[in-house]
């Protein structure tokens, strides 16, 4: 456990609400599943109504093409809308969370604050809203790309619409387990990067590593640091990865931090 030395109190971590995940990861699996749905039918009825063609060993299924490429041209369109309205709302709702969070535990020490949108927020803010819109406007485009290798590979090769399908299913799931990755991954990031900036506004410089021991493959560094501190500002140095970053920061990283509260007398 982290020790509190002299005159300094250890806050409760804050962490990415997973209510607040849960529903971020229902609105991308539903947009993929609908995508998905649309995706199978168009192709699987341009694969039935190509069928005598399909069986020819020098033709490249031109039917099958254009709905691939009709089905990317609609999907991209539909999810760079999706993209901005959840990355908007989700990182706002995040930055609210954390904040509502850190109030309530510094009223709790005998500390009234109110928060205002800074400047430094606004951008943290915006970073988090990016980097949601960027991954999410992602999906189609490597879900696609699976798609259309599977079809073209299926037509040069002759195989069947059943073994097609199995494919179809297969990236399917690969991209919802993505879609759920990117909406606990992204929110993590967010809260982190947020209620880092608001704790070194309120002057906090100091806080405590915290490994979550959830993962399956832990990152070696990273349980090694468990319970050391760092600073806000530069955040701490990964041997590993050879950079400086927080809590929460790096791919698939569920650590979090306790801050270090200065100021009370024992």
């Amino acid at each position: 456990m982290p020790r509190k030395r002299p005159n300094e109190k250890l806050l409760r971590p804050i962490r990415a609400n997973p209510g607040l995940i849960a529903r971020y990861r229902k609105h991308l699996e539903a947009a993929v599943k609908a995508m998905s749905s649309d995706v199978t039918r168009t192709i699987e009825a341009a694969w039935r109504r190509d069928t005598p063609e399909l069986a020819s060993d020098d033709l490249p299924s031109a039917v099958l093409q254009r709905a691939v490429n009709a089905m990317r041209k609609k999907w991209q369109t539909g999810f760079d809308t999706l993209a901005q309205r959840l990355g908007d709302y989700f990182a706002k709702a995040a930055q609210d969370r954390s904040d509502s969070a850190l109030k309530a535990m510094l009223k709790e020490s005998g500390i009234a604050v109110k928060f205002q949108m800074t400047r430094t927020m606004q951008d943290v803010l915006k970073a988090s809203v990016q980097q949601n819109v960027a991954l999410i406007k992602s999906i189609p485009a490597k879900y696609l790309g699976s798609v259309e290798q599977s079809v073209m590979r299926a037509a040069q090769t002759g195989r069947d619409l059943a073994g097609l399908s199995k494919d179809l299913q297969t990236h399917y799931g690969i991209t919802q387990r993505r879609a759920a990755f990117i909406a606990r991954d992204q929110l993590n990031k967010a809260t982190g990067a947020m209620t880092s900036a608001r704790q070194q506004e309120l002057g906090i410089k100091q806080a405590v590593w915290r490994h979550s021991h959830a993962g399956k493959e832990p990152r070696p560094s990273h349980v090694a640091n468990d319970g050391k501190r760092f600073t806000l500002k530069n955040g701490w140095y990964d041997p590993h990865e050879r950079k400086w970053i927080l809590p929460g920061e790096l791919i698939n990283c569920r650590c979090f931090m306790t801050p270090v509260l200065p100021g009370f007398a024992e």
